[in-house]
């Protein structure tokens, strides 16, 4: 039977980036012997690689994904920032053959694996499960991120956030999933999807005590709606806001070089609120 990749119910696709790469460290992203790393984090392995110097710069992909999903930028961020990325609990090389699975157990992976690079704060990426994970990282250990940009993040499952397609393929995927005989992998895909189904469950009051800047972005046709994706923009106090046009889930793709220069110029410029008179600039 063919099955739907779990990319596909909220990254969409899950393409090969880092094949677009044959020279360099860059096709050894997600497996170099050189920089890769294992932290041991209540009971698992994750697994993360660095690159660069400067002040640290995290990664998050999204569900199903890896280091790799991040090809396109980590060659980028590399030349301003320290790189630290790193595959999610249950994804690439960090195993998890356990049947819990949450996004706040991820946040808390990676302020543990912070703690263990001997690291106060970082400015933070996260794509789509990974700006989740971002949002939960800033609302559970806020002075961990000094500041954050997240594409394509959802604060709840259901389809007033996601679009009512989208959901329906995890619905479907999971009906699937759940017929076949359980192996390590089956069972691992069943816990990724069945994590996109449930949850996050983020409040509007926690994204309010956000105090961080915050760069919130998704694409006008985003499988994230994007009246979901300005509520979020909303709801954080130092928020800037960036929908792209033309645009689905994989905005850090289609638009890989506007999309690296803005989030660095986020990253390098000190935030401005707009209030008053600074509105009709």
């Amino acid at each position: 039977m063919k099955f739907i990749q779990l990319i596909l119910l909220i990254l969409l696709f899950n393409y090969s980036y880092s094949q677009k790469f044959n020279s360099g460290w860059n096709k050894k992203l997600g497996n170099n012997s050189v920089t890769g790393k294992y932290f041991s984090s209540r009971g698992i392995q994750l697994y993360y690689e660095t690159y660069g110097k400067g002040t640290p710069l995290l990664f998050l992909h999204g569900n199903g994904g890896s280091i790799n999903d991040f090809a396109y930028q980590i060659p980028y961020f590399a030349k301003h920032f320290k790189v630290i990325a790193v595959d999610s609990r249950a994804h690439g090389n960090s195993t998890d053959s356990r049947d819990s699975l949450s996004y706040e157990m991820m946040a808390d992976d990676f302020n543990a694996l912070l703690d263990s690079l001997h690291l106060d704060s970082c400015y933070v990426l996260g794509w789509s499960d990974g700006g989740i994970v971002g949002l939960l990282l800033s609302i559970r250990h806020p002075e961990k991120v000094k500041k954050l940009a997240i594409t394509g993040a959802n604060l709840w499952p259901d389809t007033s956030a996601v679009d009512p397609w989208a959901y329906q393929q995890t619905v479907s995927e999971i009906d699937s999933l759940s017929k076949l005989p359980v192996t390590p992998e089956i069972k691992n895909k069943l816990k990724l999807a069945k994590l996109l189904l449930h949850e996050p469950h983020i409040s509007i009051q926690q994204l309010n005590t956000i105090t961080c800047p915050t760069l919130v972005m998704a694409g006008d046709h985003d499988v994230i709606l994007p009246k979901h994706t300005l509520l979020i923009a909303e709801s954080i106090p130092r928020s800037t806001l960036w929908i792209l046009p033309n645009c689905g889930h994989a905005t850090l793709i289609r638009y890989k070089d506007a999309f690296n220069s803005n989030v660095n110029t986020f990253f390098k410029n000190t935030f401005h609120p707009f209030s008053g008179k600074d509105r009709f600039y």
